[in-house]
């Protein structure tokens, strides 16, 4: 009976994972004799399908899962797909670095992909060691990312899409430090591209982007002044108010110039309630678009 049922499960996982992708497939045909532009409903089934995959912890299959997952996608675009494969403490890690050439980049996107093994901030102290499902934390940042791999034009600057693992468990016993597939990627990266972008945690339907303190200033202004063209200064909000230790930092570090595109201000953040109706198609939308445009106007 046990089998049956687990059977059961993993069959309507399939069916809804790949409801998801025909969903796609679908709003991509039938757009495909319109220019392309950031679709926020094609972004927002990119975290319906990461979140139906179950909380992406490493190591786990549902962590798998959402790599693969990653790579078709944009192979689909016709991105080149890698998986970089590092080994920090006892723990494997998986950067997955999409390009569509061999010209160095100067634009580097990136997202962490992995949701955290523990929902710490829950205010239910018996769901505090149930993993995080990352809706918002985790899948919205990785949704801007595909969706901005399929509009992206292939004659804009030299762009390269990195999505980070092991960025979300920090403190938790066992686990070295946060961003450990950012570092691990930057210790290993030969390349300076011109600037680096981290997108996380943008899908909050009350989206309010403060400039994060840590970022390049010169960069932060950059996209906060397309935001403000756009008309997004409402959600883009022109005024530092955080330090934030995320993907950026090691790049930072290293003499990179990056900037956090990150809303910390959201309720459901390391809990168990960060699931997908917790996200904003709109709000994937706002930072798509901001980026799309910003991109456009780096020369060449």
């Amino acid at each position: 009976m046990f089998k049956r049922v687990v059977l059961i499960i993993l069959g309507l996982a399939i069916v809804i994972v790949g409801g998801a992708r025909l969903w796609i497939y679908n709003r991509i045909q039938s757009n495909r004799n319109q220019p392309l532009i950031f679709d926020s409903g094609i972004a927002y089934q990119h975290v319906v399908a990461q979140t139906n995959f179950g909380p992406r912890t490493p190591g786990s299959v549902a962590h798998a899962d959402t790599i693969e997952y990653i790579r078709t996608t944009l192979e689909q675009s016709g991105w080149l797909v890698d998986v970089q494969t590092a080994q920090v403490g006892i723990h494997t890690i998986r950067n997955i670095v999409a390009r569509r050439s061999d010209v160095p980049p100067q634009i580097l996107l990136g997202a962490h992909y992995d949701t955290r093994l523990l929902a710490d901030n829950d205010p239910d102290l018996l769901l505090q060691q149930q993993p995080v499902l990352g809706g918002n934390d985790g899948a919205s940042g990785v949704a801007v990312l595909l969706e901005l791999g399929r509009v992206l034009p292939r004659d804009s600057v030299p762009v390269w899409l990195v999505f980070f693992d092991a960025e979300d468990q920090g403190g938790i016993p066992g686990w070295e430090d946060w961003s450990l597939g950012a570092q691990a990627f930057v210790d290993s990266f030969k390349l300076k591209p011109r600037a680096v972008v981290i997108v996380d945690m943008v899908g909050d339907f009350d989206l309010n982007i403060t400039m994060e303190k840590n970022s390049d200033t010169r960069l932060t202004n950059e996209i906060w002044d397309v935001a403000a063209s756009l008309g997004y200064s409402n959600v883009f909000i022109p005024k530092p108010k955080y330090n934030i230790i995320d993907d950026h930092m090691p790049f930072i570090n290293a003499g990179i110039p990056a900037v956090d595109i990150i809303d910390i201000e959201y309720r459901y953040w390391h809990t168990t309630y960060d699931s997908a109706d917790k996200v904003s198609p709109e709000s994937l939308g706002i930072v798509g678009r901001v980026l799309l445009e910003w991109i456009s106007q780096q020369n060449r």
